[in-house]
């Protein structure tokens, strides 16, 4: 009797001891599944992105900050640096050149038209790319400028102005978005007053447009050897 007892025992013990864990771990599977839905994360911005639409924001504030009446801007060229003000009287060319000047557009640009005794000229996006070079001169943001001719303003050695297409496709002498000259000689360019936007002057530093004026170019007036803006930034 005692036998038949502990072996009923014994088989009972067996039988739990089976079924036991099993449903235990069913209980514990659904349990976990519920548990791992319940606290899922919602769906939010990361750090990162926050991080760069903050730094977009900073950016976006630098450049569009108040502007000088007559900023002092330095252009470091391989050449050397000039220090530049603009005027107050051409309050559209010179936002325009300190905001292109503040997202770094004329960093890397060449001096692609250079002619002794006359001027010479930079700012065209092309001239990043060398093998554009059918291009150059032709380049810009795509935008142009309303002409500010102001009468007193002329073709002294040093005035920087902006180069604009001819007046038989645009009677009006509107700009171009980015590409600049600077006179090298007064008299070489007498007989542009009154046709071209005069907006700033070299105050210092008149040498290096000589110098950049007397390297060897080719016909159409490209430096045979490169010469590049590195910089443009606002001093004052």
């Amino acid at each position: 009797m005692k036998r038949f007892i502990l072996a009923s025992l014994l088989i009972m013990s067996i039988t739990l001891s089976g079924c036991g864990p099993r449903g235990d771990k069913k209980a514990e599977e659904k349990t976990d599944g519920d548990s791992t839905a319940s606290v899922l994360p919602k769906p939010t911005k990361s750090a990162a992105d926050s991080a760069a639409n903050a730094a977009k924001a900073a950016e976006e504030a630098r450049i569009n900050a108040p502007i000088a009446d007559e900023p002092l801007l330095e252009m470091v060229t391989s050449m050397g640096s000039m220090k530049i003000k603009l005027y107050k009287e051409t309050p559209q060319h010179r936002d325009n050149f300190v905001k292109l000047a503040r997202k770094g557009y004329y960093n890397g640009l060449l001096f692609h038209r250079v002619i002794r005794g006359f001027m010479i000229q930079a700012g065209d996006p092309f001239t990043r790319d060398t093998t554009k070079v059918d291009l150059y001169g032709s380049g810009g943001p795509n935008y142009t400028i309303p002409a500010e001719i102001v009468p007193g303003l002329h073709h002294k050695k040093g005035a920087l102005a902006a180069a604009r297409k001819g007046d038989s496709v645009n009677p009006e002498k509107a700009s171009s978005g980015s590409q600049f000259y600077i006179v090298q000689d007064e008299a070489g360019c007498a007989h542009l007053d009154g046709e071209y936007t005069i907006f700033g002057e070299v105050v210092d530093g008149l040498s290096v447009v000589d110098n950049i004026a007397k390297v060897e170019t080719s016909a159409r007036g490209l430096p045979l050897y490169p010469i590049n803006i590195i910089s443009v930034k606002e001093i004052k």
